[in-house]
């Protein structure tokens, strides 16, 4: 049987980052097992192709959600060591250049995530890492020795073993990526739960009727406020209108915080599509525009103030009174209906609970077990902060790995 001094299932952002730190300690003797043809998949496609590495603001409060109460100063403690800046002294040591834009989102220079996909891999395999994919681990065992991993690749069933042995599975969100929520299984045949998962960074199903007209129209930097029981929330970007709701970044932000909730009935959202300018100014528009064009309908008088579309959606809803017209321009309600499922969310709200594991994300249960990156309930903000979180845990896995041979 093939012997190892680590294993890592999952060759995703968590297990490159793992395996690219390992061999950067001096540690060769590693295996990486893929379920995929290639390594890399999901982060290849990350950022709409872009590679939306990290964001600036990932240390600061309030960017990453887990059921465990004491997640925030665990993961804060975790950020402040190895935070943006540090990633990026990571990616400078490949070669790799990374842009900061206006709101903190961290890309390649040359804008490619494969690009970033391709340093990982080259880096892990010229110093000693072997990839090995098609590689679909069915069952984990451990031994007197350490673990053994039991994997079936081109049809046969093969085994390996290794000291330790890490779960980077990724989670249940697009399973176009190989990321379909079995791989939990493999943590739960040594005792470990899984919290209630949820599709998070995902669409949101709207009642349609008011945003029948609007399908295709893009709201550039709009406001968009999400009314749930937890609490109120409020981002700014793109907002795009659908045959079954709304997608666009500012939603896939917004859902960060409330997918738990949309099933309940109780959550709404409010379309600012105007941010920069006030209720009053609006009305005033509109005032003006009746006086100067007496005889226009009143489906147009909002006209050079928003999308044409839009205006008359909005004009239309509020029954030609302008006052209300001006309200909806910068509150449009729309009552949520459900979210896309895990199929279109990119990443996934749940996991291994962090109080089964250590500061170092060992498992607590079993010596030796560990776990990085989107497996764990811990997910983050859109704009770079879920794979900044595949780093730092994967780093924190390494740190303690290798603790004394560093």
């Amino acid at each position: 049987m093939e012997t190892y001094k680590v294993i890592i299932i999952g060759g995703g952002a968590a297990g490159l980052f793992l395996a690219n730190i390992l061999t950067e300690y001096g540690e060769k003797d590693l295996l990486v097992l893929e379920r995929g043809e290639r390594v890399g998949k999901k982060l290849s496609a990350t950022g709409n192709g872009q590679g939306n590495i990290t964001n600036l603001r990932v240390a600061e409060r309030g960017g990453y959600f887990s059921s465990d109460p004491q997640a925030e100063a665990r993961l804060g403690a975790l950020l402040s060591v190895y935070g943006a800046e540090e990633f990026r002294e990571f990616w400078a040591k490949r070669g790799v250049l990374l842009s900061f834009d206006e709101r903190g989102r961290a890309y390649p220079a040359g804008r490619q995530a494969s690009a970033l996909t391709d340093a990982l891999r080259f880096y892990a395999e010229q110093n000693g890492a072997e990839l090995r994919t098609g590689a679909r681990v069915y069952a984990i065992r451990k031994t007197q020795n350490g673990f053994v991993a039991e994997y079936e690749k081109d049809g046969e069933k093969r085994a390996c073993q290794a000291e330790k042995l890490v779960l980077c599975t990724g989670g249940k969100a697009a399973k176009n990526f190989g990321t379909d929520g079995t791989a939990y299984a493999l943590a739960q045949s040594f005792g470990h739960t899984v919290t209630p998962l949820y599709p998070s960074l995902v669409q949101l199903k709207t009642e349609t009727a008011p945003i029948k007209t609007l399908k295709g129209i893009r709201v550039v930097n709009g406001g968009l406020t999400a009314h749930a029981p937890s609490g109120e929330y409020t981002v700014r970007g793109d907002i795009i209108f659908t045959d079954y709701g709304v997608s666009g970044d500012a939603v896939f932000r917004v859902s960060a915080f409330i997918t738990p909730e949309v099933e309940s009935g109780q959550v709404t959202l409010s379309i600012d599509f105007l941010p920069e300018v006030g209720e009053q100014a609006i009305f005033t528009a509109l005032q003006k525009k009746r006086a100067a064009y007496p005889a226009l309908s009143d489906s147009e008088l909002l006209l050079g103030v928003v999308n044409n579309q839009i205006g008359r959606a909005v004009m239309k809803r509020a029954a030609g009174d302008m006052q209300k017209a001006a309200g909806l321009v910068k509150a449009f309600p729309l009552r949520v209906m459900g979210h896309l499922g895990f199929d279109y969310a990119q990443v996934t709200k749940g996991g291994i609970p962090l109080r089964e594991t250590t500061e170092n994300f060992e498992s607590k249960r079993v010596k030796g077990l560990y776990f990085a990156g989107e497996t764990l309930d811990a997910d983050g903000q859109c704009g770079g902060f879920n794979l900044h979180f595949a780093y730092a845990s994967a780093r924190a896995v390494a740190e303690s790995i290798t603790r004394g041979q560093v």
